[in-house]
């Protein structure tokens, strides 16, 4: 049975899979106009957040935080974000706060991801940022794997004071991302991702590495 970790105590640490690779070889975010019912139950979206739970974190600050939205609460939240977008705007734009309304209700789930960086250790704030994003990646991941798909978006809530107020964050919080779950309607296309050569440069020698000082990347 799994713990609360979300793990079988059973199973093996770094256990190889092949088809994991395949996997994350095949991952492509969904838009969520390409989103349906249903999205994942409750056994499934713990899985996916007991993998989301499970990245790199020096420090064992657990540096993030996750509100998941489903059913009439996202209602509830869209009305929040529309109520705080004409609260802080100045000129608010009625059509613009009608959208905002309907923000939440792009998927029949929806997870909000939290950075909340942790003074209880001396770790760097950006290594906590960075632990909060990977927190994301490894959500959409199992999202994958477990049969769904998803879309991470950000746009005016996740830069709202208000909302941010609104939500009960600290002062140091950020909202990561707004994750949007379902169940593709159609299958994805490909999108054009980077060559290897465009993003990775291998070193094999002293000689290589001294001959690039200063002009490392690719």
């Amino acid at each position: 049975m799994p713990d609360r970790t979300g793990r079988n105590a059973e199973q093996p640490l770094n256990l190889a899979s092949p088809e994991g690779l395949a996997a994350l070889l095949s991952r492509r975010s969904v838009k969520t106009k390409d989103l349906d019912e249903p999205g994942p139950g409750p056994e499934d979206l713990e899985r996916i957040l007991a993998a989301a739970r499970r990245v790199p974190d020096h420090g064992k600050l657990a540096p993030w935080r996750f509100l998941v939205f489903r059913g009439t609460a996202r209602d509830a939240l869209g009305r929040l974000i529309g109520e705080c977008y004409r609260r802080e705007e100045a000129q608010p734009d009625a059509t613009v706060a009608k959208g905002l309304e309907g923000f939440a209700l792009q998927a029949p789930v929806l997870v909000v991801l939290v950075s909340t960086p942790s003074d209880a250790r001396p770790i760097p704030e950006w290594e906590q940022r960075l632990s909060a994003g990977a927190a994301g990646f490894a959500l959409l991941a199992a999202t994958h794997m477990t049969g769904y798909a998803g879309q991470w978006l950000t746009g005016w809530p996740a830069y709202s004071h208000e909302l941010a107020r609104t939500l009960g964050l600290g002062r140091e919080d950020r909202i990561a991302g707004f994750f949007f779950l379902g169940t593709p309607k159609r299958k994805p296309s490909e999108r054009p991702r980077p060559t290897r050569e465009q993003v990775v440069r291998e070193f094999t020698t002293a000689e290589e590495v001294s001959a690039a000082r200063g002009r490392m990347l690719p």
